[in-house]
């Protein structure tokens, strides 16, 4: 039995779940609370139901990930997140997240980064991810330290109230300064089992700038600017406009991927660079920088000195 103090209060019983029991597949999670198993306050609830201040929750017996799972994820979390620390007070953390390292654990990964640092963290009694970035973009990653953060700073995001900037490298010579894209997308589920985030009309809306900073002789640096947060938005717009991203293996071009080999990117070039946006605590403007991992630096360089390419 636990009962639900100040950290967990308003929480939805379901994402409660989630994080307690690491490593529990959610269709696990979601048939437990609607077979009854789970009661709160001696009652059957729905996944939607918000737990309270007091109540009682009764987890039955499952199966989660070892604890020596947890311990091997959680050093390979800090062996990652070595000086990678942008910004922390009491109430939020910004982290420079490294290229290759899930958010959270899911399908096929039993530990993610917001795992790894609940780990590490141990004092922390609230760590939760205020927005999320695909496992192959690196940079900025905003997490809150307190409940009531949280819930201020995911406002802020679906009012369009936070700045974000990405630089990428595109394929091709950017024509133009800057150019808008507003095209709708749609998460669509292929017979192979792979899904793709498609340009249609019955799509969620969707809208990203791209600028150029710097042409290079058959790509261009970039730095982008998404006005809403769809998956795969950047990547799918680009490559709408015919400049996909360097390193994009799902929805880039096969042959600029192997000429950027050449050039040391083993990588998707697409990285978080900045978050604008007020304190929830006291309005104060925040602005979070993340360099460049140097691997992208030195492709840039690489870039620069060659002038065949």
């Amino acid at each position: 039995m636990v009962e639900i103090d100040e950290a967990n209060a308003t929480q939805r019983i379901d994402n409660f779940l989630i994080s307690k029991l690491k490593g529990v597949p959610k269709s696990r999670i979601y048939r437990m609370i609607r077979k009854g198993e789970v009661r709160v306050n001696s009652k059957r609830v729905k996944a939607e139901y918000r737990l309270k201040m007091g109540d009682s929750v009764r987890i039955p017996p499952v199966r989660t990930a070892s604890v020596s799972n947890s311990e091997s994820g959680a050093r390979l979390i800090e062996s990652r997140l070595s000086n990678r620390i942008l910004y922390q007070d009491d109430d939020i953390l910004a982290i420079n997240k490294p290229f290759g390292i899930a958010v959270h654990g899911g399908t096929g990964l039993s530990f993610g980064l917001i795992e790894g640092l609940r780990a590490l963290r141990k004092n922390d009694r609230f760590l939760e991810l205020v927005h999320r970035l695909d496992r192959d973009t690196s940079g900025c990653l905003l997490i809150a330290r307190k409940r009531s953060m949280l819930r201020q700073l995911h406002e802020s995001f679906r009012n369009e109230q936070v700045g974000k900037r990405y630089t990428a490298l595109l394929s091709g010579a950017f024509p133009r300064k800057k150019v808008r894209v507003d095209q709708p997308l749609r998460k669509n589920i292929r017979k192979s089992g792979e899904w793709m985030v498609e340009i249609r009309e019955d799509g969620k809306a969707s809208s990203t700038d791209f600028v150029r900073i710097r042409k290079f002789s058959q790509s261009s640096l970039v730095e982008v600017s998404p006005k809403t947060g769809r998956t795969h938005q950047i990547r799918v717009h680009a490559a709408h406009l015919g400049f996909p991203l360097a390193g994009d293996e799902r929805y880039g071009q096969d042959e600029f991927n192997r000429k950027m080999r050449v050039f040391g990117l083993k990588r998707l070039f697409l990285h978080a660079s900045c978050l604008e946006f007020r304190h929830p605590r006291d309005g104060r403007k925040m602005r979070i920088e993340a360099p460049l991992d140097p691997e992208l630096t030195s492709v840039l360089e690489r870039l620069q000195d060659d002038q065949g390419f």
